[in-house]
């Protein structure tokens, strides 16, 4: 499908700023009409052919520049429950980038460029959220130990307790990314989100964006996300032991009830820099502007800075043995 401008017949897409759909052609605003398309191979816009990956929802034709989403990869199985809208849009994402990077000393000098930015995309990564009971229990023998000195002599006491927690730890909506492409380590620092904002999935939202449909199904991610819950746990129940100097022997033991999983989409904006062969990747949460990546140093800057320094040096000490000479 496509959504079409109904006074110009321009592609309307989602605006993260104005939170509305919007015409970049006559600028009109929730002026939209969907047109489904006959052909998922063909562009419903222009008609030409779309390279449509194993795992794309929503793709931008290469012909036209239109965002084309997939309706049998956004319906029925693939139809998502929630979506978190972008909030942060395409110059929002810009200039994160040059917040966080602007004055590093040996940046490449394109790194910020207009030419190398436009290329930055937006887009909807495929997450499951989890609802789980998570019974985390904590054995162990506690030590309290007490020191004093009376007269010549210092006395150290030992006193051992038996210690004993269990709790039934609630975990709600905890995410994990069911993207092949997107890295795991890298999705975990996209959190945290913010829920309040989740809204029911409506497929105007992908219009301006890619979309992936989810590449792994929930039971697949099921050992990841018990791994993250029971950490949530652990530390949840650590908290309510306290007091003891240390613990030995300790056990402990974790349990699951699964109660639900959602099938959501989350905005994650990527940036992809190639210098010197290597790929560098930066990735910004589309909605609460956090971002993750780290950008390569120009090794002509670095070499042109140790010059001038060098030679800064050198001259202070020319400098330095003419004013001595003269002494």
């Amino acid at each position: 499908m496509i959504f079409r401008c109904k006074s110009c017949g321009g592609n309307t897409v989602y605006s993260p700023e104005r939170k509305q759909m919007y015409c970049p052609y006559c600028e009109s605003t929730d002026n939209e009409e969907c047109i489904p398309s006959e052909e998922t191979i063909l562009c419903p816009a222009c008609g030409g052919e779309l390279k449509v990956g194993d795992y794309n929802a929503a793709l931008r034709c290469e012909y036209c520049d239109s965002y084309v989403i997939l309706e049998e990869r956004t319906t029925g199985q693939y139809e998502p429950k929630m979506l978190l809208p972008f909030t942060k849009g395409h110059k929002d994402a810009e200039q994160i980038l040059k917040d966080n990077f602007g004055r590093r000393r040996f940046l490449p000098d394109d790194f910020l460029s207009d030419a190398k930015l436009s290329g930055m995309e937006g887009m909807y990564v495929p997450f499951f959220l989890y609802d789980f009971d998570v019974r985390y229990t904590i054995s162990a023998i506690g030590h309290k130990v007490r020191t004093w000195t009376s007269g010549s002599y210092q006395y150290t006491e030992d006193s051992t307790y038996k210690v004993e927690r269990s709790m039934i730890v609630p975990i709600e909506k905890m995410p994990v990314d069911a993207s092949y492409e997107k890295p795991d380590p890298v999705m975990d620092l996209m959190e945290p989100y913010d829920y309040s904002q989740l809204q029911d999935f409506d497929p105007k939202y992908l219009s301006g964006f890619l979309a992936e449909r989810y590449n792994m199904e929930s039971e697949v991610l099921l050992p990841r996300v018990q791994g993250k819950a029971r950490e949530d746990a652990k530390s949840i129940t650590e908290q309510t032991i306290s007091g003891y100097s240390s613990m030995t022997s300790r056990a402990d033991a974790v349990s699951f009830r699964h109660n639900s999983t959602t099938y959501a989409m989350f905005p994650v904006w990527t940036y992809f820099y190639k210098y010197m062969d290597k790929m560098y990747p930066f990735y910004i949460n589309g909605q609460t502007g956090k971002l993750v990546g780290d950008p390569p140093q120009s090794k002509i800057k670095m070499l042109l800075y140790s010059g001038t320094v060098m030679a800064g040096i050198l001259c202070i000490l020319i400098m330095w043995n003419v004013i001595m000479g003269l002494l």
